[in-house]
């Protein structure tokens, strides 16, 4: 994709190479490409919709239907924030009280078309020619061009004063270098970041999920998401904005936790249940108070497992049933499963160093039952938790 090619898709020619190509798209590649030559549309076109059609297949899951009319590139689509999570972000920003918004790295656009429909004017950036393109492509497909104006332009020189509030979303991924860990080498840089506050308290940072709490702003809000149990992203949420000092989302449901991330949860034996927090919980920093929430306890201070002996509903875990517990030794677990005809596990881990796939191959199991082998320590100790 290039900004040549973009323009040539989004002409009449374009519109008919693209419905051409979702109807071949998914089948075998050569034969899609002869067919939408058959049609007379030339190679470069042909390829390019063929290209756009496959990653609008892919990017049903992140974006729904809206995806059939976007336009994407493959580094795109792959750093683009999920729908739910925009709508979510767009509608808190809206109760706040935000009408306009400064997108700084705006990317394909999904957050500032999220904001646009709720009915927040967008001034959106992002320094890539193609990628400031492809944004503005998309609001003019999703029929929100009159809210949304974006800008090939350098984050550091917008005018953020100007604006209600301000989303800032630092690449932090290079061409060829693949992610960018040092947050003074994210683009922009984490200094001109981290000040945005003091410029407009109404900020809000998306980071990426491993961010270190250390850089939490005084005072701000740092918020974990996962969706369906994929842990998808960090926002900090500063100024009047933020509302607790860490909080934990499942979306699509939108169940919520929170806390100061600095509460201790009781520590006792293994109970009859354990419970596999959800990734949000857990980096969060939120597992005492999800144990408090459920009556539960921690088998060893520095592993986020929680334990009851009764069993509780919870949407932010996953709960199984303890059926033994032993010190971990290879042999006598091998024992065990071969004694109860296991032949399929599910093998978890928190404070083991053992790889999962190896343990199987050397576990050698043969049956049809099956059990959840969870790798942990108790007490300090190595421990093997066996579950259904």
């Amino acid at each position: 994709m290039d900004l040549e090619l973009l323009a040539s898709l989004r002409t009449p020619e374009g519109s008919a190479a693209l419905a051409a190509a979702a109807g071949v798209t998914g089948t075998d590649p050569l034969a899609a490409a002869s067919a939408l030559r058959a049609r007379g549309i030339a190679a470069p076109l042909a390829a390019a919709a063929l290209t756009q059609a496959d990653l609008r297949r892919r990017a049903e899951g992140k974006f729904g239907a809206d995806a059939a009319a976007m336009f994407f590139t493959r580094a795109g689509f792959e750093q683009a924030t999920r729908a739910v999570v925009a709508e979510r972000r767009a509608a808190r920003l809206r109760a706040a009280g935000v009408a306009t918004l400064a997108d700084l790295g705006c990317g394909l656009g999904s957050d500032a078309l999220a904001a646009a429909r709720q009915g927040i004017r967008v001034y959106a950036v992002d320094a890539d020619p193609l990628t400031a393109a492809l944004a503005e492509a998309n609001a003019a497909a999703a029929g929100l061009a009159e809210m949304v104006t974006v800008e090939c332009a350098d984050a550091t020189s917008v005018e953020v004063e100007r604006f209600d509030a301000v989303f800032a979303d630092p690449a932090r991924r290079r061409a060829g270098r693949g992610r960018v860990m040092d947050p003074r080498a994210w683009s922009p840089p984490w200094d001109f970041v981290a000040a945005l506050p003091g410029r407009v308290p109404r900020t809000v940072l998306k980071l990426a999920p491993g961010i270190d709490h250390a850089l939490l702003p005084a005072g701000a809000e740092g918020e974990w998401v996962s969706v369906d149990g994929d842990l998808v992203e960090a926002a900090f949420w500063c100024g009047p904005l933020a509302e607790f000092p860490r909080r934990a989302v499942l979306l699509p449901g939108g169940g919520t936790l929170h806390g100061s991330g600095e509460q201790a949860a009781p520590v006792g034996t293994v109970g009859r249940f354990l419970y596999d927090p959800d990734p949000a919980v857990v980096r969060s920093h939120l597992v005492a108070e999800f144990a408090a929430g459920i009556g539960g306890r921690l088998a060893d201070p520095q592993i986020a497992y929680v334990y009851t002996d009764e069993s509780v509903d919870t949407a932010f875990a996953r709960r199984l049933e303890v059926t033994d517990v032993l010190p971990f030794s290879l042999k006598r677990l091998r024992a065990l499963l071969r004694e109860r005809g296991v032949g399929r596990v599910e093998i978890r881990k928190r404070g083991s160093a053992l790889e999962p796939e190896q343990l199987r191959r050397d576990l050698r199991l043969r049956g049809d039952a099956s059990a959840s082998v969870v790798l942990t320590r108790v007490a300090g100790a190595p421990t093997v938790v066996l579950c259904r």
